[in-house]
């Protein structure tokens, strides 16, 4: 994750969340994945895009489910970079089941890395830049926002492999812009504790934004593409 004291948030490495009492919004059985098999965002702050974050979606020889994300983001003042983040992670479903993961990530010229592989014996096992070894609760999964199911259970943090539980709210229905200009309705969910920012995911389970506010007290968002 990129910690607040920077401007922008990406990898989808910091989210980890557990349902909050109350919460309504029908919860996919099934891994939903965007049609055309990509999907991208511009990340934008104070008016001004400042990166993207691309995720592909396709079937490997063995007809698995072979996820990858992309995130670069920069922030500067003109020609002078005072901050840049990069971000990969790569993950590997099967039979709707998560297999494998492995990250790098490269935040302000600090590096971190997950990797984690399924176990017959252990479950899914997790190792981190700042996670020792350790066996992932059976509902967790990778926070890389794509997969509206990990709003159900505690999540991999796939920037450093911890595990976190922030609390999760539904607020509702809204409109939010995307790209384009136009906005799309999609529903809102807020997340506090571990983690403080606003998801949105579609009817059909697709995510369809993010928002937080940066140390400064400006919004960053991501507006789908």
């Amino acid at each position: 994750m990129i910690s607040r004291r920077c401007f922008v948030i990406a990898g989808g490495a910091f989210l980890c969340v557990r349902p909050s009492l109350g919460q309504t919004a029908d919860k996919p059985s099934l891994l939903s994945t965007p049609p055309g098999k990509a999907l991208g965002f511009a990340v934008v702050r104070k008016g001004s895009k400042i990166g993207e974050h691309l995720l592909a979606f396709e079937q490997n020889g063995e007809g698995n489910l072979v996820v990858r994300v992309a995130v670069q983001l920069k922030v500067g003042i003109g020609p002078i970079t005072l901050f840049r983040y990069t971000h990969n992670a790569t993950e590997t479903w099967k039979n709707g089941q998560l297999v494998s993961l492995e990250t790098q990530t490269n935040d302000d010229g600090k590096p971190f890395k997950v990797s984690g592989h399924k176990s017959s014996d252990a479950g899914f096992l997790v190792e981190g830049t700042k996670a020792p070894l350790y066996t992932a609760p059976e509902s967790a999964l990778p926070a890389t926002h794509w997969n509206r199911k990990m709003l159900d259970g505690p999540m991999i943090n796939t920037q450093d492999g911890r595990l976190m539980h922030p609390t999760i709210t539904l607020i509702g229905s809204d409109a939010i812009p995307v790209a384009s200009g136009a906005k799309i309705t999609a529903n809102h969910f807020s997340l506090t504790g571990d983690a403080v920012l606003d998801t949105w995911y579609d009817d059909t389970a697709n995510w369809s934004g993010l928002s937080f506010k940066a140390s400064d007290g400006s919004d960053v968002v991501y507006e789908r593409i």
